[in-house]
């Protein structure tokens, strides 16, 4: 399982957590995630903060009910507020912290709180130095975002100018965070989930486990663990499909981590016993990760010839790190000629049986491997669409693999969907097929 450095620290501070935090009250903490700007609300960008918070306040036992997206308007955000405090006990905002007019976050909270706001020194200083040392002018503006409200505790921002705030008032606690991506997530990670740790009286926490699989579809795979997922209660599962894989989501709420996986591990065997064959990994790993992987480990070297897919499978490989240690290199064999007069698939071939056809697929992956002197070729001809090519219906796709010392696969495939998804498809099955065979 590969984890990301801010993954690493969060675990770091869930083994703290579990060390330290007393075996006293079980009252449970619910939060609401706010988001607020407008180009959220059009589509401009993806709420992702929402997603990394709500991850990790899982990892505490903290329940999100509630993701909710506000414009920048202050009337609307403080009618969010009330809302938020009827169902929720932590209210965590993000964005609206930035220096114009319409970043009005922490204005409309002092307002609904009654509390003043005031400038935070060292956040000042930090933004002072940082304008000397870009050699640009500051505008009186930018002093906006070193204020904060009063008596709030202040999370510093590592990675920009506006720092965060965390205050409790009454029975509520208010979180407010940047909305760059690049700056709140380091910022909770190292200042607010601490911050929210030392307010936990519950003593469970929430574990997930992603199972990814490839192969089968979302009704097929649902219909199979129809039963487990009727019975579940603790752990829950979760279905979820897109770009041509679902995932599976088991879900636990222990007081004790160990358990916890031990649940999850004993759910996980029955899901296995069922649909196993389509298993390809865990959590945020892709087909491409495990192709790598496997083929690094048995030091196996991967040459491509694309015709349909037009190179999407070498721009996948070549974008894992350390790619050429694997990866020889490829040919994108759009037209007849290429495939002829560059990977030499015989005209007799392709006047016999045309380009897309078992026959061409299987020429291309052996000559793709001898040619650029690798263990393996693969290779992939088709039709896209939106046209039918050669009498064939678009979909039709063949995908060879051919491995030193073994016979050449063809695999066939009768896609249906855009020419774009035909194509993504195309390569992922690419990848599952050559994954199964070196696993076996």
């Amino acid at each position: 399982m590969r984890t990301s450095i801010l993954q690493a620290n969060i675990a770091l501070l869930m083994m703290s957590f579990l060390y330290e935090r007393q075996k006293g009250g079980a009252q449970e903490m619910n939060a609401e995630i706010i988001a607020v700007g407008s180009e959220l609300l059009l589509g401009q960008i993806a709420n992702t903060n929402a997603q990394f918070i709500s991850k990790h306040l899982a990892d505490l036992g903290v329940n999100v009910y509630y993701h909710t997206v506000v414009g920048d308007n202050a009337a609307r955000l403080k009618e969010a507020i009330k809302i938020a405090e009827s169902r929720a006990q932590l209210l965590i905002f993000s964005g609206g912290l930035g220096p114009t007019k319409d970043d009005l976050t922490k204005e409309t909270i002092a307002n609904h709180l009654g509390k003043e706001l005031v400038f935070d020194k060292d956040a000042l200083q930090s933004i002072e130095d940082y304008f000397i040392k870009t050699k640009r002018t500051m505008t009186e503006n930018n002093k906006k975002q070193a204020l904060v409200l009063e008596g709030c505790e202040v999370l510093p921002n590592d990675h920009g100018m506006a720092p965060g705030m965390f205050l409790k008032k009454d029975n509520h606690f208010y979180m407010l965070l940047p909305g760059p991506p690049k700056e709140i997530q380091p910022m909770f990670v190292k200042y607010g989930f601490p911050a929210v740790q030392e307010q936990m009286t519950s003593k469970d926490v929430i574990i997930s486990r992603v199972l990814r699989f490839f192969g089968i579809g979302e009704s097929l795979l649902e219909t199979k663990i129809e039963d487990l997922i009727d019975a579940q209660t603790n752990p829950t599962i979760a279905p979820l499909a897109g770009d041509g894989e679902v995932t599976l989501r088991i879900t636990c709420k222990h007081d004790s981590v160990e358990e916890a996986d031990k649940l999850i591990a004993k759910t996980e065997e029955e899901i296995f016993s069922r649909v196993g064959e389509f298993f390809y990994g865990y959590d945020d790993t892709t087909l491409m990760n495990e192709l790598a992987h496997v083929l690094l480990k048995k030091n196996l070297t991967l040459a491509a010839a694309e015709s349909l897919t037009g190179g999407l499978f070498q721009q996948e490989v070549t974008s894992i790190p350390g790619a050429g240690n694997i990866f020889r290199g490829g040919v994108v064999c759009y037209t007849n000629e290429v495939k002829n007069q560059i990977l030499h698939v015989k005209e007799a071939t392709i006047q016999e049986h045309g380009v897309v056809s078992e026959q061409c697929a299987k020429e291309l992956a052996e000559n793709v491997a001898s040619l650029l002197n690798a263990d393996i070729g693969i290779s992939f001809t088709g039709v896209a669409g939106p046209d039918e090519l050669e009498g064939n219906p678009v979909g039709t796709v063949f995908i060879g693999i051919a491995k030193k010392g073994e016979p050449t696969k063809v695999e066939a495939l009768a896609l249906s969907g855009t020419r774009a998804g035909n194509r993504i498809r195309s390569v992922k099955y690419g990848q599952y097929f050559l994954l199964k065979m070196l696993q076996q």
